[in-house]
């Protein structure tokens, strides 16, 4: 897998999403759609779970949709922010409430086989190790387990990344793994019949501040190491607003994401050193 080089302090990760939890919902209107796509996604899979991990699992909005679909499963409920995990806590029903467990994606506390389905949704880009991630998840599935995620590819904000290129040299956006490495990185971590699934979502905005108040909102504004010390001065703000303005069409500015949508199984034994296996690949690219 080609690594990503940058750095973002998991300290800085959980105070941005501490201080979204309660905005989140309300701003948080593409990763609910990726997330409806994504447990579509479970529709066309034979599966029978009996233990799940939500990883990054944030509010909650996938909960109570795999407690329903998988009503005999316990579920499993993880993510880097305690705020997060309480608004989580309220998804369920009265008898079945998930299982909260405060922690980082890249460092699982948890024993190796013990879940069928590890769902994962807009979280693994604030993984600074993708490649350690994935072999994380794979040691906690059990032989036999699907992965199914979702995280965002290099396109993401585009338009926002090269409009703060030309205002200074600090990190304003983050990057992100193309969906060529991550199927790579599955296959090297052990992974099986890897598909990945690629394709670009458009949202338009009034303004470049709609755009940033969003980010911060859903506690996105977080960015790795390099970023701006201190606030942005209006001077800077007006020069970016000048460069984001050169992309708007009929009053409109547009802010792409691409989305990478992934699944890939546990083999129910190891592959052999010199066994073929390919990546599927569909969509952007």
């Amino acid at each position: 897998m080609s690594p990503v080089h940058q750095h973002i302090r998991k300290q800085k990760i959980r105070r941005a999403f501490d201080r979204a939890a309660e905005s989140y919902d309300a701003a948080a209107v593409l990763q609910k759609e990726v997330c409806n796509r994504l447990l579509e996604r479970l529709e066309y899979i034979r599966l029978s779970p009996r233990r799940i991990l939500d990883a990054g699992v944030g509010t909650g909005e996938a909960v109570a949709p795999l407690m329903k679909r998988y009503k005999k499963s316990r579920l499993v409920a993880l993510d880097l922010s305690e705020h997060m995990l309480a608004k989580a806590s309220r998804h369920g029903g009265l008898l079945s409430k998930p299982d909260l467990v405060c922690a980082d994606l890249e460092q699982l506390p948890f024993q190796d086989n013990c879940f069928d389905l590890v769902f994962s949704n807009l979280a693994m880009q604030w993984c600074n190790d993708l490649q350690a991630t994935l072999q994380g998840l794979l040691r906690v599935l059990k032989p036999g387990g699907l992965l199914m995620f979702t995280t965002f590819g290099p396109d993401t904000l585009k338009e926002l990344r090269a409009c703060w290129q030309q205002v200074d040299d600090a990190v304003h956006v983050n990057q992100f793994a193309d969906m060529h490495d991550i199927g790579d990185g599955l296959l090297l971590g052990g992974f099986a019949d890897p598909v990945m699934e690629a394709e670009l979502i458009t949202v338009h905005y009034r303004s470049v501040d709609r755009l940033m108040a969003d980010l911060r909102a859903i506690g996105a504004n977080a960015t790795a190491d390099g970023g701006r010390a201190g606030l942005t001065t209006p001077s800077l703000l007006n020069r970016l607003r000048d460069a984001y303005d050169a992309y708007r069409i009929d009053g409109q500015l547009p802010a792409s994401y691409e989305v990478v949508y992934g699944h890939a199984w546990k083999p129910e034994a190891a592959v052999p050193k010199d066994g073929q296996q390919r990546v599927t690949l569909t969509g952007l690219k």
